[in-house]
């Protein structure tokens, strides 16, 4: 079933935030094997068919600063940090107060040693641990994002009632996320061999339900939708420059982790395999509001 009756316990939870950290856990110099120089671990966005990578993930970046509607000084919560790309485009690009958070010490001192060298270590603020055991302050944030990152939190919904609360009046959730198409398709899928190397095998736990249960979880919490764009090609195209990478550094990757060659470039094909036919990916923007403007 995609949703149950009864939340997960705080057992499954904890389990499941153990279990997504392994990968988070393997060192920088592998995922720069085969990701953009920022190291952003999410889709891009192409405006052309020439347009690379490195340029995809930079107008990512400034799209969901657009969405988000950030200003100097605005205070930002990114919540699954990854390898800080959003986090320190934000302090650099921007002037933004940024907080980022996430469950991998490798992921946190890395980020801190950048901001450092970058002289943005004082508007920059890495939390390490799970989101639900950190202490933040509540109508602190101007804008929060959620970069592929609730896809590994099976308590979604008290992790977006938490987010409605830290947000400030009037402030801004930009979520993206991969999801199965609909209800049937995830019961159908969501058990096969390919989707369960991608969620267990790679990831440890992730689960891709439908933009129908996002949406809904959303608007429970208090926030009202005001912008969703479907992001599905511009991931497929992400995920073929990856591979592309992946395939030329091939050495690389097996010197700094042996035996991860054969399962990432696995996951690549079994990701890119669905879209459109059983996956998609969304970006939502929300708003802590009654109703609100459209996104810009």
């Amino acid at each position: 079933m995609v949703t149950s009756s009864a939340p997960p316990s705080a057992t499954e939870v904890t389990d499941a935030c153990s279990a997504t950290n392994q990968h988070y856990e393997l060192p920088a110099e592998l995922f720069a094997a085969y990701l953009d120089p920022r190291l952003k671990y999410s889709s891009g966005w192409y405006d052309t068919a020439g347009t690379t990578l490195a340029e995809a993930q930079t107008a990512k970046l400034r799209y969901v600063a657009r969405c988000l509607a950030v200003t100097p000084g605005a205070r930002v919560l990114d919540i699954g940090c990854g390898w800080g790309s959003l986090v320190l485009f934000m302090a650099t690009e921007y002037g933004c107060r940024v907080t980022g958070v996430t469950p991998s010490a490798t992921q946190a001192e890395y980020i801190t040693g950048l901001a450092a060298e970058r002289g943005v270590a004082g508007q920059v603020d890495i939390k390490l641990g799970r989101f639900s055991g950190l202490d933040l302050d509540a109508g602190r944030y101007d804008a929060v994002s959620m970069l592929g990152s609730i896809i590994h939190m099976p308590d979604r919904e008290v992790v977006l009632n938490r987010v409605a609360r830290l947000l400030r009046r009037d402030g801004r959730l930009y979520l993206s996320e991969s999801c199965f198409r609909n209800a049937a398709t995830y019961d159908e899928f969501a058990g096969r061999p390919g989707t369960r190397h991608v969620t267990k095998g790679i990831f440890g736990f992730a689960d891709m339900v439908p933009l129908s249960v996002l949406v809904e979880a959303v608007e429970v919490s208090g926030l009202s939708l005001v912008g969703l764009d479907d992001l599905t090609g511009h991931y497929k195209r992400t995920i073929e420059d990856w591979e592309s990478l992946a395939v030329a550094n091939r050495d690389t990757i097996e010197r700094v982790a042996p035996g991860q060659f054969e399962p990432l470039v696995r996951y690549l094909h079994a990701a890119n395999a669905g879209w459109g036919y059983t996956t998609k990916h969304y970006a939502l923007t929300a708003a802590k509001a009654r109703y609100g403007l459209a996104a810009t």
